[in-house]
């Protein structure tokens, strides 16, 4: 359920329509609780200098929603009469207000896309990613020179900052690699709408890792998973000569892999099969 943000709380528990002055008082409400709880009523009234029946009205609502709830006090007492009830935000209410930032953050892009171009926004993914991989950089390095190991290195960087990132062998006959798989992205709602974020990390990763990378899926575009087939005997970034081809990595004996978009995993099989091995030149 949507609270707040661009498609914001459009009706009331009783499916009344609420006016946007009123969703955005909501929001208000919300983000305060967000930053200062527990919070009570009245503490909140004060700050956003809205009656009492309004705040009433607006913290029933976030109730019913599930985004805020009553805070149990663990410990100490307020004295003689019942304490005053105060209120955190849930775990719901904390996925709508990232939801809310991402929707705000799209606003942005989008202004930078009109009024600056597409190159622009390419320009900020890159420059994003970028403080990325200078955090990342010595950490592989001190990996040494084997992709499988950098990649090893790159999937516990990509851990502790909350990408749930795994890695496995994969591959068949004279080319292999490792699967990168990525189960969660911060920008993912971003990088739906601008998926020059996804690009500019695909190229991130193949600095970092020494080899060129090859996405295969991302969850920008509806998979799963993001997962990225990384190759540990092919060409190196450095010794390239030509692109690869959009869907296929090629090794240097002209054997191509083929990611299968279902299951995220790269392949290679036979000519009767569905995916198949580019016959070398004579």
């Amino acid at each position: 359920m949507v609270f707040i943000g661009e498609h914001a709380q459009r009706e009331t528990k009783d499916g009344e329509h609420v006016s946007p002055l009123e969703s955005r008082t909501r929001s208000r409400v919300l983000h305060m609780v967000s930053a200062d709880g527990p919070i009570t009523a009245a503490e909140l009234g004060r700050h956003l200098d809205l009656t009492p029946a309004a705040v009433r009205r607006h913290l029933d609502a976030l109730v019913e929603q599930g985004a805020v709830v009553p805070h149990e006090p663990t410990s100490g007492r307020r004295g003689r009469g019942r304490p005053a009830r105060a209120y955190v935000v849930s775990d719901a209410g904390h996925n709508s207000l990232e939801a809310d930032y991402d929707s705000l953050a799209v606003e942005v892009l989008r202004y930078l896309e009109t009024n600056a171009g597409a190159d622009a926004v390419s320009d900020f993914a890159r420059t994003r990613v970028a403080a990325l991989e200078e955090r990342y950089a010595a950490r592989l390095e001190a990996a040494g020179d084997d992709p499988a190991a950098r990649t090893e290195a790159l999937v516990e960087a990509l851990s502790e900052d909350g990408f749930a990132a795994t890695a496995r062998p994969v591959g068949a006959g004279g080319l292999t690699g490792v699967q990168l798989c990525q189960g969660h992205c911060p920008v993912q709602h971003v990088a739906t709408e601008f998926p020059a974020f996804c690009e500019a990390e695909t190229d991130a990763f193949s600095r970092l890792l020494g080899v060129h990378v090859q996405r295969l899926a991302t969850l920008a575009g509806g998979h799963h998973v993001c997962t990225t087939f990384v190759p540990t005997g092919g060409i190196t970034a450095r010794t390239r000569k030509t692109p690869p081809t959009p869907g296929v990595v090629a090794d240097d004996d002209s054997t191509q892999i083929t990611p299968d978009p279902t299951a995220g995993t790269p392949t290679t099989a036979r000519t009767d099969t569905l995916t198949h091995v580019k016959e070398g030149s004579s």
